[in-house]
């Protein structure tokens, strides 16, 4: 089975950037579609972008189309979330995580493996 770790969060001012990444071992990340979650304190966990397997369709949550960008790179088994024009309604604990299911659903039911989270804070 694969297993995840995230890094690249942290504290950011108002329209600043981030990017999250996440990082795979283990089984082939190749094979699997990945997304990115979120959970804000005190709320349930929402789904934030996906992308297929080999990169070549993508999804996102309305809140954050035109200011995050998904990507990946199979040959180097990472994963990233570029987040620009941030707002402290972005705040909350960030999650990756893959799947070999139907990549249409993705943003809405468990996927397989999940990482331990990295959080960011957007705050002035």
């Amino acid at each position: 089975q694969v297993q995840l770790v995230e890094s690249g969060g942290g504290l950011v001012q108002p329209g600043g950037s981030l990017r999250l990444s996440c990082a795979a071992s283990g089984r082939t990340f190749g094979n699997y579609h990945m997304g990115w979650f979120r959970q804000a304190p005190g709320k349930e966990r929402e789904f934030v972008a996906a992308i297929i397997w080999n990169g070549i369709s993508t999804l996102y949550v309305d809140s954050v189309k035109g200011r995050f960008t998904i990507s990946r790179d199979n040959a180097k088994n990472m994963g990233y979330l570029e987040m620009n024009n941030l707002k402290p309604e972005d705040t909350a604990v960030y999650y990756c995580a893959v799947d070999r299911g139907l990549f249409a659903t993705i943003g809405s039911r468990a996927l397989e493996v999940w990482g331990q989270g990295t959080l960011v804070t957007v705050s002035a």
